[in-house]
């Protein structure tokens, strides 16, 4: 038998790097352990430009603008080879951030060959005698818990954020095309006071429009303060200088909120925040995916074979599946079950260091992946839906007795307005359609035997309950209220 585990190219142990790689590999870019190391090249790089820019450290060199664009084309060009010659950098130190420095270091080292990098006055480089400014400070979570603000900051606002703000698009224009189209309510599965097809999937890209905001509000902190967070060693070193100032506007350079307050680690409390918003989205749009599944069953919507493949079954060929929304609810509930995971972890650790966190982190991208693979099938799903018309209406044709309720409601109010035999309307409601089918006519003929005020006699006959669907037309719009 073929050992899988040695074929070449190497095979995906995961479905997100294998089966749907072409959906979540945009996040290969910033959560990917290349990605997080080429963050921790470019906090290793700015710490350096910063501290010489602002002349901290007594004595180093202030460099030149050929120097900080070799520095910070480091970073530009990182790729397969940094890739490569981390990983064996890394098979010796056994440690993943030292790595990094001494990579940077080889580089400073390299920087007298390379064209067009000089010194000052177009002198030789200082950079090759620069290198014990490198990580100089620094404990390897001040470079971390950056590369990973910066990397998860990215991902959120350059991948995640563009999908969901689809996703409640594409809802909004939905329910915005059928925000009329009149569909029988199933509170409890039961038949129950008619809606609009529009106005639900309203309900659902206004929760999911109100998630995708706080999202985007999302703070992303950040600190630079040594071993446990005290700037011991930064104050021994260099007493002089102003650590605080020095650290938070290094962390807001980098485009971050500054931590004053931390042990070794910067707290994460921010991570658990954000990743709580993201999985609540996550649970929304499961209810979505339910949601729509269950119309599809219910006939409301069909699907078209085109956006849906080839094959239903097997062994049935009538069947075409929801497999989209299917899909969905499965990554979902495992997205949302690691971003709690993930949450609940992070905010904990013991006294001013342990590393539950530092491999817990690195399981962001497979959250936020399947997630964001939830949310690219549900898109495809939706858009390969058409409404049948025809079935709505049949629904709705099936169940005037819906209508118990507005009848018994008229009932009420021509009694406070002084109209007489209106007792009991609830009891007489209860006995006419209380757990039997009721037709038109018998509704109707109910009706016209009540004795209700002629205005209001001849409002309850005229209505259907295709036209019992009261304001949810107009309610869709409150969709442009906030932008989605």
């Amino acid at each position: 038998m073929v050992d899988l585990a040695t074929v070449t190219p190497p095979i995906a142990l995961g479905p997100l790097d294998g089966r749907y790689r072409a959906v979540v590999a945009p996040l290969t870019n910033h959560l990917s352990e290349a990605a997080l190391n080429r963050a921790r090249l470019h906090v290793e790089v700015e710490w350096l430009i910063h501290l010489t820019a602002n002349r901290v450290l007594p004595g180093a060199p202030v460099l030149t603008e050929a120097e900080t664009a070799y520095l910070r084309g480091l970073v530009e060009a990182f790729g397969p080879d940094e890739i490569a010659e981390l990983a064996a950098i890394e098979a010796e130190t056994r440690h993943d951030v030292k790595a990094v420095e001494y990579l940077l270091k080889r580089r400073l080292a390299a920087a007298a060959q390379a064209p067009g990098v000089t010194g000052a006055d177009g002198g030789a480089t200082v950079l090759p005698g620069m290198g014990e400014i490198v990580h100089i400070l620094c404990t390897s979570e001040d470079i971390n818990n950056l590369a990973y603000a910066l990397t998860i900051r990215s991902a959120i606002q350059e991948v995640w954020l563009p999908a969901a703000r689809g996703l409640v698009a594409d809802l909004g224009a939905m329910a915005r095309e059928h925000a009329g189209a009149a569909m029988l309510s199933r509170t409890h599965g039961q038949p129950a006071t008619p809606t609009t097809l529009g106005k639900e999937l309203a309900v659902l890209a206004h929760r999911l429009g109100r998630q995708a905001r706080r999202v985007e509000a999302a703070e992303y902190l950040g600190k630079i303060n040594g071993a446990t967070g005290t700037y011991g060693a930064h104050v021994v070193a260099v007493p002089g200088a102003d650590w605080e100032t020095v650290a938070r506007d290094f962390v807001e350079h980098l485009g971050l909120t500054w931590n004053p307050l931390t042990t070794q680690i910067e707290s994460h409390d921010w991570q658990a925040e954000l990743y709580a918003d993201v999985a609540r989205f996550g649970r929304i749009a499961h209810n979505l995916a339910t949601d729509a599944w269950t119309y599809i069953s219910l006939g409301y919507f069909r699907q078209r074979l085109s956006a849906q493949g080839s094959t239903g079954s097997s062994t049935m060929p009538h069947k075409v599946n929801p497999i989209r929304f299917e899909n969905a609810e499965a990554n979902l509930e495992v997205s949302g079950a690691l971003l709690d995971t993930l949450a609940a972890t992070l905010v904990t650790s013991r006294l001013q260091r342990d590393l539950t966190d530092s491999t817990t982190q690195r399981n962001i991208g497979v959250g936020l992946g399947h997630c964001l693979l939830a949310i690219d099938n549900i898109r495809r799903g939706l858009a390969g839906l058409d409404v049948d018309a025809a079935r709505l209406a049949e629904d709705l044709d099936a169940t005037w007795e819906v209508l118990g309720e507005p009848v018994q409601q008229a009932m009420r109010a021509a009694s406070v307005a002084g109209a007489t035999g209106m007792a009991d309307p609830y009891e007489r409601l209860k006995e006419l359609t209380r757990g039997r089918a009721v037709s038109a006519e018998g509704m109707r003929e109910f009706i016209a035997g009540l004795g209700m005020p002629t205005e209001v006699e001849a409002r309850l006959l005229a209505l259907t309950p295709a036209t019992y669907t009261g304001l949810a037309a107009s309610l869709v719009a409150h969709l442009d209220d906030a932008p989605c």
